[in-house]
């Protein structure tokens, strides 16, 4: 209850951030409650204003753009949580093994992290993307291993600081296998920033797929994107504003929502804010 009364008080915009977030993750679960219509199927309304039948308009090409920006949105859900897990698990694997093994393998670890992260985090994805070829699965390997040294970092600093404890100690005296001393006294320890980092890193994730897929290295087409959305109406951004305004929106409100959100999960699994509560 004291954790609840803190949170109406301290997080209000954030609680607001995390409704946002729920109403976005209703409709990338079930995007048949928004979208009316096909959010492939051409038809010979094209360029046509917002009305009853179509609430958003229609793009250039005659398909409902409430039904496109519904689809697109589970889309960019799922390319980014599924990249950021990816990211999670290969990042945090590596910054633990380099921080509880040391020497040759921390050293070779980093610096292969450290390459990584002197790249630019977009200008290393749109190059990964266009290795791969476009698709979602290009753009889910590329944004995991652009975020993968981010993760590293942020388990091998607390890693550090926990194999140096004495029950970490203990457990090797006692005979405990590495397996199990990782996965029993380590990994708890260092799971609350991890989990943070996950948080702050969603919304990231999402901009980088907009912009692969505004690139026309993300999503196929005709298959629905916000980003490719957006490719597609700045031509028609005089004519037919709509075709960009509203999926603009949409990305604009997933976006600030998922940052709302995350710095309410830092805030409340900070250490500083523990004590508070």
């Amino acid at each position: 209850m004291r954790m609840l009364g803190y949170l109406g008080r301290a997080h209000r915009i954030g609680l607001l951030g995390l409704l946002l977030l729920a109403l976005y993750l209703l409709v990338a679960l079930a995007p048949g409650l928004v979208a009316r219509q096909d959010p492939v199927a051409m038809g010979p309304e094209r360029l046509a204003p917002p009305s009853a039948q179509h609430l958003f308009g229609t793009d250039r090409y005659g398909r409902d753009v409430l039904s496109r920006i519904a689809y697109g949105t589970r889309i960019s859900f799922v390319v980014a949580v599924l990249a950021v897990l990816a990211a999670a698990l290969l990042g945090s694997t590596l910054g633990v093994w380099a921080a509880y093994f040391g020497r040759t393998v921390d050293y070779l670890v980093m610096r292969v992290m450290d390459t990584v992260f002197a790249f630019p985090s977009l200008l290393l994805a749109i190059a990964l993307a266009a290795v791969l070829g476009a698709g979602l699965h290009s753009v889910v390997v590329a944004i995991a291993i652009v975020y993968t040294p981010i993760f590293a970092r942020v388990a091998r600093a607390p890693t550090l600081s926990v194999k140096a404890q004495e029950y970490i100690v203990a457990a090797v005296a006692i005979g405990s296998s590495t397996p199990r001393i990782l996965w029993r006294h380590v990994r708890p320890n260092i799971l609350a920033p991890i989990l943070v980092q996950m948080a702050l890193s969603l919304s990231s994730a999402v901009i980088v797929e907009a912009a692969l897929s505004f690139l026309g290295l993300g999503a196929v087409p005709p298959t629905p994107s916000l980003g490719s959305m957006l490719s597609e109406g700045r031509a028609f951004m005089e004519l037919a504003p709509w075709t960009v305004l509203y999926p603009g929106a949409a990305l604009a409100g997933l976006i600030l929502s998922i940052n709302l959100a995350g710095d309410m999960v830092r805030d409340i699994l900070d250490p500083h804010h523990r004590e508070v509560l």
